[in-house]
């Protein structure tokens, strides 16, 4: 069953070249045809899914092995196993609740809706290739790919900032690629092969360890820009700020884990002795991460702007099970890789229609009360934060608790005490991370809601008020009317209110699009070894140099 794989990349791939060469033919169905395409790939992961060996997670299934540039020995391979399939199928979920939010109502496409939906298509060719290559040329092609649609999908249909958050997504994506290309010609320079399959079962032979590390490094700063690891950050805000609801979904949700993907499937197999060198500063770079970006949430004001600095810290757990080098850290980094996904994504998705319905995500401005105002809403997002600060039941526990575990007992040959340092400084993280989920809940969606922004209430004569109802408007002296200055205060106070939402709670496509990420949520949270059944063969067998 090959053929399955290449259905994956073929189906969204002819519907955006469709899109090229019979635009006005197209143009009346759009929102239908992103739709249906996005549903057939799906489908097509979903067959994967039930086709897929799980007496043999660690073996590569659905291969298809073909010559591509024969003269330099590069080859189209593609192959799935216990780690790529949950992130294939995540992504063909996540662009097609995309396009199921965008069919009608508040997500509609709006300007240029051909355009959006071709670059919609083209992304996921390019995400869902990264998960399938199993060539390293391959994969640098398929992991370059992405780089322009987002470009577009944020300069084109992102905010206010739109152009400069672009500018500087395409810049630091790009360097680092740069940088992870000579990595990966160091490596077939070394070896002689770019098979991913090959590398990963000689297990660094052929290479020196200190080639090793210099490899590990330079492919490490490509994936950790993508990931993205502290320092190299700082793309990732901007870029989640300005860019639009399903732009931001999809970054979060799916461009995020080709970075962390990219770690598990070639810097830790294929470079055994550089992972083993360079884990403790991973380690490092990790919990520091982990601490920012909770530090940095809680001084947000945006509350698109604090769940992507959440990502940051999200990531840090992630990059700290890599480190550890252990199945049970590796599980965890998988398994958060996967949770971060749905859960992210939810959070994605309900702050850019939070955004829609008040026209700001600025915190202060939407002044709380979310659950008493549009009720549905505000327990979505609820049931998201909780999710995402790591509440035992729910999928974001188990990934961050492994990777701890994992740094509580490191591989052979790592620093013990250094790690339960970690181990350490992570669980505060996670203590802060359960801190800034709380306080934005506090600012969004409790309390009383405030006054609608435009409405003035004069001020009154305390004599007309019944003692039992509490009132904060300022009160005019008895016997005279209200001044100039109570009446100012009154409009300027208007003006700071929460602006009233601009339409109904939770529409039919939100809850078409919402709801299996909230189930997912629930079941992997319940039930962690549909995954790790999963993941913990093949992982097992990329550590086996280690081991």
């Amino acid at each position: 069953m090959a053929w399955i794989t290449v259905v994956l990349l073929a189906v969204p791939l002819l519907g955006a070249l469709l899109l090229l060469l019979a635009p006005d033919a197209l143009r009346p169905v759009l929102r239908t045809y992103g739709l249906i395409l996005s549903a057939v790939t799906l489908v097509a992961s979903l067959v994967l899914v039930a086709a897929f060996d799980y007496a043999r997670p660690a073996a590569m299934q659905f291969e298809l092995d073909l010559p591509w540039i024969p003269d330099l020995g590069l080859r189209f391979h593609l192959g799935v196993d216990g780690i790529s399939l949950p992130l294939v199928t995540l992504t063909a979920l996540l662009t097609f609740l995309c396009f199921v939010y965008l069919s009608r109502g508040r997500g509609s496409v709006g300007a240029r809706p051909r355009a959006l939906v071709f670059t919609l298509l083209v992304l996921e060719v390019g995400m869902i290739g990264t998960f399938l290559a199993l060539d390293l040329l391959l994969f640098f092609v398929f992991f370059e790919i992405v780089l322009i649609p987002m470009y577009f999908l944020i300069g084109l249909w992102g905010g206010e900032g739109r152009r400069a958050a672009s500018v500087k997504f395409i810049l630091y994506t790009l360097l680092g690629s740069v940088v992870m290309l000579l990595g990966l010609l160091l490596v077939w320079a070394q070896t002689g092969t770019l098979d991913i399959v090959a590398l990963t079962e000689s297990h660094g032979a052929g290479m020196s360890r200190s080639v090793q590390i210099l490899a590990f490094v330079a492919i490490g700063v490509g994936l950790a820009v993508k990931t993205p690891m502290w320092p190299l950050h700082t793309w990732l805000p901007d870029a989640h700020t300005e860019a639009p609801t399903v732009g931001s979904v999809l970054l979060a949700g799916v461009l995020l884990k080709m970075g962390t993907y990219g770690f598990a499937r070639i810097a830790i197999p294929v470079l055994p002795e550089g992972a083993a060198a360079v884990a403790p500063w991973l380690g490092a770079f990790a919990v520091v991460g982990i601490v920012y970006g909770a530090l940095a949430c809680l001084a947000q004001r945006d509350l698109k702007r604090m769940i992507a600095y959440s990502s940051v810290g999200h990531m840090g757990f992630v990059l700290l099970g890599f480190a550890t080098l252990t199945p049970v850290g590796i599980n965890g980094a998988l398994f958060a890789n996967v949770a971060h996904g749905l859960i992210t994504g939810l959070l994605f998705f309900l702050a850019g229609a939070i955004k829609e319905r008040h026209h700001t995500a600025d915190m202060p401005t939407l002044g709380g009360g979310l659950l008493a105002r549009l009720p549905r809403l505000g327990s979505l997002l609820t049931f998201a934060a909780i999710a995402s600060l790591g509440l035992p039941g729910l999928a974001g526990f188990w990934g961050e608790m492994l990777a701890l575990l994992g740094a509580f007992q490191p591989g052979a040959g790592l620093p013990l005490g250094l790690f339960r340092t970690y181990m350490v400084i992570g669980g505060l993280g996670a203590v802060l991370t359960a801190a800034y989920f709380l306080v934005m809940l506090s600012r969004v969606t409790h309390g009383r809601p405030s006054a609608a922004a435009g409405t003035e209430r004069p001020a009154v004569d305390d004599r007309l008020m019944p003692s039992t109802v509490p009132d904060e408007r300022p009160v005019a002296p008895i016997g005279r009317e209200p001044d100039a200055a109570a009446t100012t205060t009154v409009t300027a106070t208007a003006e700071r209110a929460t602006p009233a939402p601009d339409g109904p709670d939770v529409e039919p496509n939100e809850w078409l699009a919402w709801t299996p990420l909230v189930v997912l949520t629930l079941l992997f949270g319940l039930w962690p070894g549909l995954l790790l059944s999963l993941t913990t063969p093949p992982v097992q067998a990329l550590l086996g140099a280690l081991s």
